[in-house]
């Protein structure tokens, strides 16, 4: 007996689904053996998908005075997929993150040789601190940086500035789930 004979035997939906088409057996074997190669291979590797994000604290204010924008969609994102309640007080709040304005700057990587741009460095820098209303440090101080690159064309100047818009968005998104990966992993002081 063939493998694709056993496949089919163990597999009682290999019949076709509309009429007896050709090779429609073999399809439906192939895409079992896939599946029963990919999803150990992705469990294995410790892949899983990302669930709700769980905290050390059950309450958190966002200190986001000197960068509004930033806060906003970072409370959202606590809001929504997180363990912990984020509060509109300091006082409701065990633990405060302070959050400093962020730091976007623009850098020339290359050059072409007629000594115009070719490529762009985008480093966008996010500071923050996590303590409680006693001044414990739930994480250290720390900096988030995050960084892309993109060619530029002087022909196309629009484009390249809309790219750069969503590069920045980008940018943010990887900033706030950096961020909420380190929210994780704080702790109480000791």
């Amino acid at each position: 007996m063939s493998w694709f004979e056993e496949i089919t035997r163990l597999c009682p939906r290999a019949e076709p689904l509309r009429g007896d088409a050709p090779g429609a057996k073999r399809r439906f074997a192939l895409r079992s053996i896939a599946a029963l190669v990919v999803v150990p291979a992705l469990t294995g590797c410790g892949f899983h998908l990302r669930g709700q994000a769980t905290y050390q604290f059950t309450s958190i204010y966002v200190n986001g005075a000197q960068a509004p924008l930033f806060a906003n969609v970072l409370r959202q994102s606590l809001e929504s997929g997180g363990s912990a309640k984020v509060v509109t007080s300091p006082a409701d709040a065990q633990v405060v993150l302070d959050i400093l304005p962020p730091v976007d700057e623009k850098d020339v990587l290359s050059l072409s040789g007629a000594g115009s741009v070719r490529e762009y460095l985008l480093v966008s820098r996010i500071s923050f601190r996590l303590h409680d209303a006693e001044g414990g440090e739930w994480l250290p101080p720390g900096e988030i940086a995050v960084r892309r690159t993109y060619t530029f064309n002087e022909t196309e100047v629009l484009a390249r500035d809309h790219e750069e818009q969503r590069l920045l968005k980008e940018m943010q998104q990887d900033a706030i789930a950096q961020l909420i990966r380190r929210l994780q992993a704080a702790h109480k002081p000791a």
